[in-house]
């Protein structure tokens, strides 16, 4: 499986502002082993999707996306296109560590 992001360009940059975090480093978070997606809601039959990980060794970013998966030339490609990335709030840090630690003692 291949995995493809994507952003309007114009939100990253007002979320750049606004944040302080570019779209082109969130999608990092994903990289983290032990990141957490979590189904935040539907709308207009679209999944919406918060995902908390972490990007380099100190930075815990939640990022809000969708993910749709297609099939080009038989092989599956999982699109990620996102909408939203900021530093984590405590609560969130507080649910990834938890999680990471549970990931990490076992079932």
């Amino acid at each position: 499986m291949y995995v493809y992001f994507e952003w309007n360009q114009d939100k990253n940059h007002s979320k750049q502002r606004k944040h302080r975090v570019s779209f082109e480093i969130a999608q990092r978070v994903f990289l983290d082993p032990n990141h957490l997606a979590v189904l935040e809601r539907i709308e207009d039959g679209e999944e919406r999707w918060q995902t908390i990980g972490m990007v380099g060794s100190c930075l815990l970013l939640l990022v809000a996306h969708t993910t749709i998966e297609t099939d080009v030339e038989g092989d599956t490609v999982e699109i990620v296109r996102i909408i939203s990335a900021r530093k984590a709030d405590a609560k969130e840090r507080g649910r990834y560590e938890a999680q990471k630690f549970r990931q990490k003692s076992g079932p």
